[in-house]
């Protein structure tokens, strides 16, 4: 299927399953918003998006996807350990939106072919976002440097975390950065959209982003070394640049890193493990223990829990724990079973991306950005779909008269 062919509609649907995904909850904005209004906004917007998907795909054209297959069956611990109102209707609420999105998913593997036409979707979706944290910035510097995050970059006009635009930044930063590689684009657009949402990144002090952007990308380029010049070229001068930086501004990267924190805060991953720790520690029944105890705020105790792999152990038990695990095994073999290429090297840096800030960030287990990033990677591993062989017309047979017939046998 030709990227050409791709409708208009289905870049609407996934900007809007984007929309979804920003969240409810952040920093206070210049004009305060109400929380029931931005839930409406995103949960109107995935409505949106699957009545559009189905409008796009009336007569339900899926293509096999082991990575919508396994979210599939993630929604059964999820129903399962939901059911149970433990973590009251806002479970079933989730799960519903789970539903909705993965549905959202399968309408739109129709047109997964390997292609970079969703690279563009996501590119360009996710700068508009970071255009309004910097016109926030622009317009209330206060607002968007507060000191309740200690001086790092928040949404103004959206509320938006500080990992949340690291986030954002980073991912486009890098498929960018690929794409100038594979001279699918300019150097003059690649700058246009990099450099701004460099300067966003390193406002936020994001570790988690800033750390997932250079492995993922060394990883990607590495995929590109042997077949193609200009990754060979980067990757040198990346090395010579990161040498260089490492030895003239070690103590600026320092400090940055840091972020002015304590070594034994720095060390409990600014308080992330004592939650893990308790979380860990807390009685589970055999139920709980294996399908959870449903779809929560991925928080314990009142706390985040900022970890994909204890949110989905907490929300969706050892079931879901083993199902995201396959997810990310399942997605990574295909990646390096591919033969090298552009579309090989942006999945390789989504998955790769996904599997760091997982230790750091949650996601992995509900409709989230990084489930969409993932997604990315499953449509830009999908074989291109074979072409539909044209018949030829058949030929009417004529008929032989019978004297004909008796000539011929004679």
């Amino acid at each position: 299927m030709s990227t050409d062919h791709t409708p208009k509609i289905v870049g609407i649907v996934w900007g809007l399953l984007i929309l979804n995904t920003l969240g409810s909850t952040g920093a206070q904005t210049i004009i305060p918003l109400p929380r029931s209004l931005i839930q409406m906004v995103t949960m109107g917007a995935l409505v949106a998006a699957f009545a559009l998907a189905l409008a796009a795909n009336l007569r339900l054209r899926i293509r096999a996807s082991a990575f919508v297959f396994l979210l599939t069956l993630l929604l059964v611990p999820s129903v399962i350990s939901s059911a149970n109102l433990e973590s009251g209707f806002g479970a079933l609420f989730r799960c519903a939106r789970l539903a909705l999105f993965i549905g959202t998913l399968w309408l739109l593997s129709h047109w997964w072919d390997g292609s970079l036409t969703f690279v563009r979707y996501h590119i360009r979706m996710y700068f508009a976002v970071l255009g309004s944290v910097a016109a926030g910035l622009v317009i209330s510097p206060g607002a968007a440097l507060p000191g309740l995050y200690g001086g790092r970059l928040v949404g103004a006009l959206w509320p938006l975390t500080p990992p949340q635009i690291g986030q954002y930044a980073a991912v486009i930063i890098g498929l960018t950065v690929l794409l100038v590689l594979g001279r699918r684009t300019d150097r003059t657009s690649a700058a246009v959209v990099i450099v701004p949402s460099l300067v966003l990144l390193a406002l936020t002090h994001t570790r988690t982003a800033t750390l997932g952007l250079l492995i993922g990308l060394a990883l990607a380029i590495s995929s590109l070394i042997l077949t193609s010049a200009p990754a060979r070229r980067f990757f040198a001068w990346a090395v010579l640049c990161a040498a260089v930086a490492a030895v003239g501004f070690a103590s600026a990267l320092q400090a940055w890193f840091l972020r002015g924190q304590s070594q034994e805060n720095f060390t409990s991953l600014t308080g992330r493990a004592k939650v893990w720790h308790a979380l860990l520690a807390a009685p589970r029944t055999t139920t709980e223990y294996l399908f959870g105890a449903g779809l929560g705020d991925k928080s314990f105790g009142g706390l985040p829990i900022d970890n994909s792999w204890l949110a989905v152990y907490n929300d969706q038990g050892m079931t879901g724990v083993a199902l995201v695990a396959a997810i990310i095994i399942v997605l990574g073999g295909v990646a390096l079973l591919r033969p090298p290429s552009l579309s090989r090297a942006c999945a390789i840096f989504l998955i790769s991306y996904c599997a760091i800030a997982s230790y750091t960030e949650a996601g992995l287990g509900d409709a989230s950005p990084y489930l969409l990033h993932l997604a990315l990677a499953a449509s830009l591993l999908a074989a291109p779909a074979a072409a539909t062989p044209l018949s030829a017309p058949e030929v009417p047979r004529r008929r032989v008269p019978r004297w004909a017939q008796r000539s011929e046998v004679t």
